[in-house]
């Protein structure tokens, strides 16, 4: 029973380092890509390396988002930055936003969705909101015929 014991525990042992042998430890995927070991990438197979800073560079627009009114409301913004707040108005966001060539081609969406402001009436209505790329007015809302915020698609 001994030697049972004794060779079982010699193969189990002598498996586990075999199995360690020759296999490298796996890096963490890159942001939505596949998880490869160093081996694979030592011997060519790892993906592209990406292209240098500014070689086939993106476009850059300044965009501002303006939100209009008196008071405080809940803005939701997207695409220099993205938040849901609470922000007294009238609210301004500005920031760069640099297009890769793929966005130039689909578009990249930039958008602001206010929240309610008591009118001139006394009545609730949305805050009225602006989009500006790089100083040119491109999407507007008052918020009473058009209640669905302001987006854009810059190209």
């Amino acid at each position: 029973m001994r030697r049972t014991i004794t060779a079982v525990t010699l193969c189990a042992g002598a498996a586990l380092l075999l199995t360690g042998c020759g296999t490298a430890e796996p890096k963490p995927a890159p942001e939505g890509g596949k998880q490869q070991s160093a081996a694979s990438k030592d011997q060519g197979q790892g993906p592209a390396p990406a292209p240098a800073a500014g070689g086939g560079g993106g476009a850059k627009h300044e965009v501002t988002l303006e939100v209009g009114g008196t008071g405080r409301t809940a803005v939701m913004y997207s695409g220099i930055g993205s938040g849901f707040e609470q922000q007294t108005l009238p609210w301004t966001k500005s920031g760069t936003a640099e297009l890769t060539a793929a966005e130039q081609k689909v578009g990249y969406l930039v958008n602001v969705v206010p929240g309610t402001i008591t009118g001139a009436d006394g009545k609730l209505r949305q805050a009225p909101c602006t989009i500006k790329v790089d100083g040119k007015v491109v999407a507007e809302s008052d918020g009473v015929t058009n209640a669905k915020g302001c987006s854009y698609m810059i190209k």
